[in-house]
């Protein structure tokens, strides 16, 4: 069948700014899956619109994916209330260069995206429209159904809300990746003083196991308490298991196998040479995109 020129021209046009919009879809939502729903449903809208009427494709297709994924968000909200025990953002699988770009690394960093949960959905669309992809108050305006004037203040407030709950320090990716090389190291060898060491006295770790795989209903908190926590759990499947460094959310992480199979991902937050934060992600809803890449890499 012949494709007409402006039919092209959407698809070129959709298909130069795809990656754009998952990105602000992501980072709205915490959720590669969902993420990806709102770009398919802005493709939906975008095939329909006149594409003579359209000055700026992208700011048009921001507005929309924006729109979904705002509309996604408050319905996420509603879900998460109901979601057993603590939620995790889904890991999303980075190049591990992305690591190097401590701006970037920190903008799709798990501590970053859990920061933004603590937003309304309105707030946490202004910011990332503003903070992060640097849209005109004019243009989020569009995007959010509000005035310039109040777009200013949103953004004016959930700017403060964040700089009050982001990490104190960002460690760099040669640091964290020695954490997590040590963590691995003494977790694989049932080192009890090795993961202590590495382990900050007040270590938080928190699990994601949505109801369908085992994990603390609480975060546990305290170097002693993680250490029994971990090494009771991996002791009756150490012969099975497997981990590997891998590069999520912008940071090096490390991937759980059990006899070959994905069973989680661990990200963490680094302040000088200790982890402050494990965040172990095993609901298997949240590891499919993940074990998908990582296959087709391994091939």
């Amino acid at each position: 069948m012949e494709v007409h020129a402006e039919g092209r021209d959407a698809v070129s046009a959709f298909a130069e700014y795809r990656k754009l919009l998952f990105t602000v879809a992501y980072e709205m939502l915490g959720s590669a899956a969902d993420a990806e729903d709102v770009v398919q449903e802005t493709w939906l809208r975008w095939s329909t619109v006149d594409l003579a009427t359209v000055q700026d494709a992208r700011a048009y297709l921001v507005r929309i994916v924006s729109r979904q994924a705002l509309n996604r968000l408050r319905t996420l909200g509603r879900r998460k209330e109901t979601y057993v025990g603590p939620w995790l953002p889904e890991p999303l699988l980075t190049a591990p260069d992305v690591a190097e770009d401590v701006e970037l690394a920190d903008r799709v960093s798990t501590a970053m995206l859990l920061v933004l949960e603590t937003l309304a959905p309105t707030e946490r669309a202004v910011f990332v429209l503003r903070e992060v992809f640097d849209l005109g108050y004019d243009e989020i305006a569009a995007a959010v159904d509000k005035t310039p004037a109040a777009v200013r203040q949103i953004a004016h407030r959930a700017r403060q809300h964040v700089e009050a709950r982001r990490p104190r320090s960002v460690a760099t990716a040669a640091q964290t990746r020695a954490a997590a090389e040590s963590f691995r190291r003494a977790l694989e060898t049932g080192d009890l003083q090795g993961l202590l060491d590495v382990l900050a006295p007040e270590v938080v770790l928190t699990g994601d196991g949505g109801g369908i795989k085992q994990a603390a209903l609480r975060p546990i908190t305290g170097a002693d308490k993680v250490v029994r926590f971990i090494l009771g759990g991996s002791a009756k499947n150490r012969a099975l298991l497997t981990i590997d460094e891998i590069s999520i959310n912008g940071r090096p992480a490390l991937v759980f196998r059990l006899d070959g199979e994905i069973d989680g991902v661990m990200t963490f937050d680094v302040e000088g040479e200790r982890i402050h934060a494990l965040n172990f992600v095993r609901n298997p809803h949240k590891l499919t995109r993940v074990e998908s890449e990582t296959a087709l890499a391994l091939r």
